[in-house]
């Protein structure tokens, strides 16, 4: 019979016409494919150099010969395919190809349709991830699954002497589940097995996949070497769920489960740790960390977010690279759960409240429950206005501290004229509150307000506050260093009033002195928080100028300075004993931001005092990144002692960190954050990272603020963390990584490997 053998065109279709004319192909945005109709069959092609055969029967190609049949390829130096059982028998140089999966081999077997049969001594190649092995013999199942006998299978893109590879005595691939199966598998790496295992799952594509991830292993001054064996479960495209066994020299054993769930209308996840008998304290510890967030629907959401350890000593003990790498320094955990409403103008919150405080940290006030409610219109003929509705009730763990409740309402009304060149914009508000206490306390109790004589348990507070916001906008072009710029200059004036009203019989409950700086100048009140409202009657002064490129709007520098300038000295303070200051102005505030080309740039802030010619705190950064993993940063900070820093004692810390390329494939990564007042390091880290090919190793050895010693002062731990990455295996965190991340600012992680290939890529 005839054969279809490298057919030639001739005549006027052999001629080469253009692209869009009317008997050309068309452009497509992809490749479409058209499954057959109901009662169709595919056609089976026959291509070779020579061929003979019986019609309806069989045939027998050599030379360049080939067999297609929908997905399925397979070619040879020579085939020959039976109509009546489908079968194909291919010699000499095979290569089949079905759905992305190539084998090649000396001689294959197989029926075309139910793409069923086998191989010898194949070798085989993934183009959705790139992996490939060989082995003594596959059994092609259906068009999804294969079995291979004697194999290897590796996601290294090299052609022989791959870096890491697994070994089994047989392997189960299913392209449609994604996922392979090594039976009595072992890992290799760089030619040495690293771990062994009766069943070893591992995916064919980036997706998630149940089954062991790699091991972690790192040294810690609080529980020794420590190594952790984590199982993943792939419950559902939503919902998963990883338990780690965390194995430690000088703790035990701590079992750790991390379920996570994710919905339209839901989200969240749960984290719990059980320690039994730990070695050093001879006690059962635990922890529990449960985050939820909830959508009901036209406006109304809910949320849990819930923590508790077993003891004090357990985030300064037990915190790991898993959950928190700086673990140790916190000592409050949120118990909370609420609802809320948000629609429009309106926005409440319904919430009760809790703390779990640990020592030394002295316990804040729980909300049992509180209810908010705001209301905000804006630009509504120019005015806008609104209202905030609060009532809480006020509970402390500390015996003898002053509780209650709390109720305030707070109004406002401003309008604002905003026109090219100025804005003007007056303000008023009001804060009215009642205060109902439960108990007051008669001594000085920690965590709650010093006692006041004739203190009533019954009283409230009526405040207005009036302000006027104003500035102007001015600006002309510039070219400075070759450069054309627009500058601007924003002179800005803010004053405010608010008279005076005493309100020492009013507890703190959540109030303290808010932070003085650029982002805080240009507010009413000096405190944060509703039992404390300043009285004032200041103007504060400011003047701003900014660099802007004409071509991108992108702003190359900004430079700020202001200051408060007071006619009256405020009354009002947090407590009845703490004095008065009866300074006329406040301490100069200027900063300055500056980006420069090739990857420079400049953040600084001043805070000093004019009239004792102090420098009361500043803060100076650069950062230096000309290019991707290149980035270098320098920071200095000074706050001169007072009762927020730590044991009174001034903060003066430069702080240097970067990340670098030491060679095509080797990355430093390094912080320094060293105590020039005490001669001591308080944070550091050193580590490296290679990127290969196909895997990736990471080292770190990290120096962290651990809290502080019952004595009060700053504690410190030390942990060690090596990370080894197989790319196409495996992709797990065990805390190296995010100590890189939150230790250099603009650090980037090793690029993921490229995305894999369609089954069109390299088609044949």
């Amino acid at each position: 019979m005839p054969a279809l053998a490298h057919a030639q065109l001739v005549g006027a279709a052999s001629s080469v016409a253009p692209l869009d004319g009317p008997e050309s192909l068309r452009f497509a945005p992809q490749l479409e494919e058209r499954p057959l109709q109901g009662g169709q069959q595919p056609s089976t092609f026959l291509l070779s150099d020579k061929a003979t055969g019986t019609s309806d029967e069989d045939m027998a190609a050599k030379g360049s010969a080939e067999v297609r049949r929908t997905v399925t390829v397979i070619k040879a130096d020579a085939l020959h395919y039976d109509q009546d059982t489908d079968m194909a028998d291919a010699f000499g140089n095979v290569r089949l190809i079905n759905n992305g999966v190539s084998f090649i081999g000396p001689e294959a077997h197989l029926k075309v349709e139910a793409n069923e049969g086998f191989m010898t001594n194949p070798k085989y190649h993934f183009n959705l991830t790139g992996g490939s092995g060989s082995a003594e013999r596959v059994d092609m199942i259906d068009n999804e699954r294969a079995r291979v006998d004697h194999g290897t299978y590796t996601a290294c893109q090299c052609e022989t002497d791959p870096a890491w590879y697994i070994k089994g005595s047989s392997f189960d691939f299913d392209t449609g589940a994604e996922e392979g199966v090594a039976h009595n598998g072992v890992l290799f790496f760089q030619g040495v097995p690293v771990f062994g295992s009766p069943w070893l799952s591992f995916p064919l594509t980036g997706d998630r996949r149940s089954g062991l991830l790699p091991p972690t292993f790192s040294l810690s001054s609080t529980t020794g070497f420590e190594a952790t064996i984590p199982y993943y479960f792939n419950i559902a495209p939503n919902r998963d769920l990883t338990v780690t066994p965390r194995i430690m020299t000088r703790r035990g054993v701590l079992g750790e489960a991390t379920y996570r769930y994710l919905s339209p209308t839901y989200s969240g996840s749960f984290t719990g740790d059980f320690l039994p008998n730990d070695r050093e304290t001879h006690t059962n510890r635990y922890a529990i960390f449960w985050q939820h967030r909830q959508n009901f629907g036209n406006g109304f959401g809910g949320y849990v977010n819930y923590n508790k350890v077993s003891d004090d000593q357990y985030p300064e003990d037990l915190g790991n690279a898993s959950n928190q790498f700086l673990n140790g320094t916190q000592l409050l955990y949120q118990q909370e759960a609420g609802l809320t409403y948000n629609n429009g103008p309106w926005s409440v919150l319904a919430r009760e409240q809790r703390w779990q405080t640990l020592q030394p940290s002295v316990p804040p006030y729980a909300r049992e429950p509180q209810v908010n409610v705001q209301y905000n219109k804006y630009n509504v003929g120019g005015f806008d206005y609104g209202a905030e509705l609060d009532a809480t009730r006020f509970t402390i763990t500390t015996e003898g501290a002053t509780d209650g409740n709390r109720l305030y309402f707070n109004p406002y009304l401003s309008y604002g004229i905003n026109a090219p060149g100025y804005f003007v914009t007056p303000k008023v508000q009001w804060h009215f509150a009642s205060y109902d206490l439960s108990h007051i306390a008669t001594s000085q109790v920690a965590g709650s307000s010093p006692p006041v004589t004739g203190q009533p348990k019954n009283f409230t507070e009526s405040i207005p506050t009036i302000s006027f916001d104003t500035g102007l906008v001015f600006d002309r072009s510039v070219r400075l260093f070759g450069q054309d710029y627009i500058q601007t200059l924003e002179p800005r004036l803010y004053y405010v009033y608010t008279p005076y009203h005493n309100q020492d019989f009013a507890p703190i409950f959540d109030t303290a002195e808010a932070d003085f700086g650029l982002a805080e100048i240009y507010t009413p009140n000096t405190f944060v928080g509703n039992d404390r409202i300043a009285d004032a009657n200041r103007l504060t002064a400011g003047l701003t100028t900014r660099f802007i490129n004409p071509a991108t709007g992108d702003e190359r520098a900004r430079f700020v300075i202001a200051q408060q300038y007071y006619f009256q000295s405020q009354r009002v303070t947090i407590s009845p004993d703490q004095p008065i200051s009866q300074a006329k102005h406040s301490d100069l505030i200027a900063g300055a931001a500056i980006k420069l080309g090739a990857g420079f740039a400049s953040e600084t802030a001043f805070q000093y005092n004019v009239d004792n010619n102090q420098l009361v705190r500043s803060s100076v950064g650069f950062a230096f990144s000309p290019a991707e993993r290149k980035v270098i940063n320098v920071g200095y900070r000074y706050t001169r002692s007072n009762q927020t820093t730590l044991v009174n004692e001034p903060i003066n810390q430069i702080l240097v960190s970067g990340e670098w390329p030491l060679t095509n494939r080797l990355y430093a990564v390094g912080r320094v954050n060293y105590d020039l007042a005490s001669h001591r390091l308080v944070d550091g880290l050193v580590g490296f990272q290679y990127d290969a090919d196909c895997w990736a190793f990471g080292f770190g050895m990290q120096r962290y603020a651990n809290g502080v010693n019952t004595s009060g002062q700053p504690s410190s731990g030390t942990r060690v963390l090596a990370q080894l990455t197989f790319k196409g295996l495996s992709n797990v965190d065990n805390g190296l990584v995010s100590a890189f991340r939150a230790s250099v600012q603009g650090y980037q992680s090793p690029p993921p490997p490229a995305p894999p290939l369609a089954r069109f890529s390299d088609y044949e």
